[in-house]
């Protein structure tokens, strides 16, 4: 049954947009999302840092399914190594979230992202993450030369 391109219209924003800086992602906190109070649970701040990273990775070309199915050759997967986060203000049930994502570094195998969780120009959580990428052994591999370019910034591309 043709759905008259409702689909097509839904599917483009379900993963956010890049961005020049990066990537955006637009999320609503549900009932889930949050403690007894309304308020969101802590740990659930990282599932919307995650789902900001993982569709950045998305949009850029690199799908978590084709590293793993080792359709690049070796299979590979994503693994955060190290995160850092500054809770500043807490979010709550209904409230519309946008997840910032942006590179700051890449170095061999390693990736260093800068993360910002906001409600409207609020911004309640920010993150530092490195991650890596490792092969089917649980060692690094290198950073393909082309997952560069698609992650570097193109602020931050053109004035190196």
């Amino acid at each position: 049954m043709d759905d008259h391109g409702e689909s097509a219209t839904l599917l483009a924003g379900i993963s956010g947009a890049l961005m020049p800086f990066g990537h955006r992602l637009m999320a609503r906190v549900y009932y889930a999302d949050t403690d007894f109070s309304g308020v969101v649970y802590h740990a659930r701040y990282l599932e919307f840092l995650e789902r900001g990273r993982s569709d950045y990775l998305r949009l850029t070309g690199v799908h978590h399914t084709e590293l793993a199915s080792g359709s690049h050759g070796e299979r590979i997967v994503w693994v955060v190594r190290r995160m850092e986060i500054d809770f500043r203000a807490p979010a709550r049930i209904d409230d519309i979230l946008t997840v910032d994502t942006r590179t700051e570094a890449i170095s061999g195998a390693r990736i260093f992202m800068a993360q910002q969780l906001k409600r409207g120009e609020e911004v309640l959580v920010e993150a530092k993450v490195e991650a890596a990428i490792i092969g089917e052994n649980g060692r690094p591999r290198r950073f393909p030369r082309e997952w560069v370019a698609a992650f570097m910034p193109k602020s931050r591309a053109s004035a190196d």
